[in-house]
């Protein structure tokens, strides 16, 4: 454990071998995200936007559980053993996409997909975590889920144009087979396990031990429980643009290549955005960017029921992903800055536990307020409930008591031109 140090330059190699194999990760998630709403309707005939939805709803019910055990388990089998795991789980599914009878074959894949996407993700986020230890955690959970989530957004729009050229199956989901085959392969051979990392922060980590490592995470910790809820609603409104975003802009006579580029524009903005956001988020107070982000997002959901254009979509979607890039790598970073070593992982895998749970709940509310309401219903009330969050973190939540800078005040600086980009300390 000696010659074991912790850092993003230290360990770049593995790292950047993780932020690969996330980016296969996310790209499985991808293969659904433009068209597979265009089958359940074109194929299966299915109308009512709950069944449509019950495919998210089932993805994320079975990924929050797996989040759990990962986090639970990470400790007991090893990070690298449970990621090639997932992997496992993935080689099935653009097959089972392609060849699917009917709509209950699609249900059963999302249930081996929940189980990749809450393997594989949760143990790459916890490895990089582990190998960069404190200094850089956003800046590594903004590359992790830029990685991430870009792929979903390429991945998006890749099927997208090519069903639109050639049908909704099965050529699509080729992509999925290369992607599962990569992503297992390179776990495998080439990705190391991170217990030494974690023993070695162990050893200077002043954070103590939670009580109840299950509520602390869940609400009783002001700042951890913020963040979980956030997350939730953050993921249920995901989930909502998942299922319904497809379906309101087919219902506005956008074509299938049109809604290929809207839906992949929100995903790349999370994804590119996070570059920037994951870095912040190691200098401003979190609170400030997790209060801003889920505003964002909210206000961007509000609007866009009025939206007519391709434009305003767009712009829209740049909004929501925007909105999305400044809280999630920050939710990542203040569960680590706010849990000891040894509570991490399972702390971790809790948040993420309660954040997928919001896909199931969001498509589920979602599908029974639009079948009930109508669609433009359903994103007004995950509208609201995403600005209620926002009010949340801003009453509960605290900046830690160090070196961070207030949001805020650093742009009110800025503009009376007391401060500038490279004083960032000078709030």
């Amino acid at each position: 454990m000696e010659n074991v140090k912790l850092g993003l330059k230290e360990n770049w190699k593995q790292f950047t071998l993780l932020v690969i194999i996330n980016a296969f990760v996310g790209g499985m998630v991808g293969l659904e995200r433009s068209i597979l709403p265009k089958i359940a309707e074109g194929e299966f005939h299915i109308a009512a936007k709950t069944a449509i939805l019950s495919f998210i709803i089932v993805f994320g019910l079975v990924k929050a559980i797996t989040n759990y055990y990962t986090g639970a388990l990470a400790n007991k089998i090893g990070r690298k053993n449970l990621l090639v795991i997932g992997w496992l789980f993935a080689l099935p599914v653009p097959l089972i996409l392609m060849y699917a009878p009917n709509w209950n074959w699609i249900i059963a894949v999302n249930i081996l997909l929940g189980i990749n996407q809450g393997l594989t993700w949760s143990s790459t986020v916890v490895m990089k975590i582990d190998l960069v230890g404190e200094k850089q955690r956003g800046f590594a959970m903004g590359l992790n889920e830029f990685a991430g989530y870009l792929s979903v957004a390429i991945v998006a729009f890749l099927t997208g144009w090519v069903a639109g050229q050639y049908g909704v199956r099965p050529y699509p989901f080729f992509i999925g087979i290369a992607l599962s085959l990569l992503g297992f392969f390179g776990s495998w051979l080439f990705i190391k396990d991170t217990k030494h990392h974690v023993a070695k922060e162990s050893t200077s980590s002043n954070v103590p031990l939670l009580k109840n490592i299950f509520w602390d995470t869940t609400w009783k910790d002001k700042n951890l429980g913020s963040v979980t809820q956030a997350g939730l609603i953050n993921n249920l409104n995901d989930g909502m643009v998942w299922g319904i975003f497809p379906i309101l802009l087919a219902h506005k006579n956008f074509s299938i290549e049109q809604i290929g580029i809207i839906t992949a524009t929100y995903p790349a903005v999370w994804g590119l955005g996070q570059l920037v956001t994951g870095k912040m988020a190691d200098h401003f107070c979190k609170k400030d960017l997790l209060f801003t982000g889920m505003f964002l997002q909210g206000l961007a959901l509000l609007i866009m029921p009025w939206a007519q254009t391709m434009t305003h979509y767009i712009i829209l979607s740049v909004v929501l992903g925007w909105g999305t890039a400044m809280v999630y790598p920050t939710f990542l970073a203040t569960i680590a800055e706010n849990t000891n070593p040894h509570d991490r992982a399972k702390s971790l895998g809790i948040f993420r536990l309660w954040r997928d749970s919001g896909y199931a709940i969001g498509a589920i509310l979602t599908g029974i307020i639009a079948d009930a309401l109508g669609i433009n219903a359903s994103i007004i009330v995950i509208g609201l409930l995403t600005v209620a969050s926002s009010v949340i973190i801003l009453y509960r939540m605290k900046c830690k008591n160090d070196n961070s800078i207030k949001f805020l005040n650093w742009f009110k600086n800025k503009k009376n031109g007391e401060c500038t980009t490279e004083q960032l300390h000078c709030s």
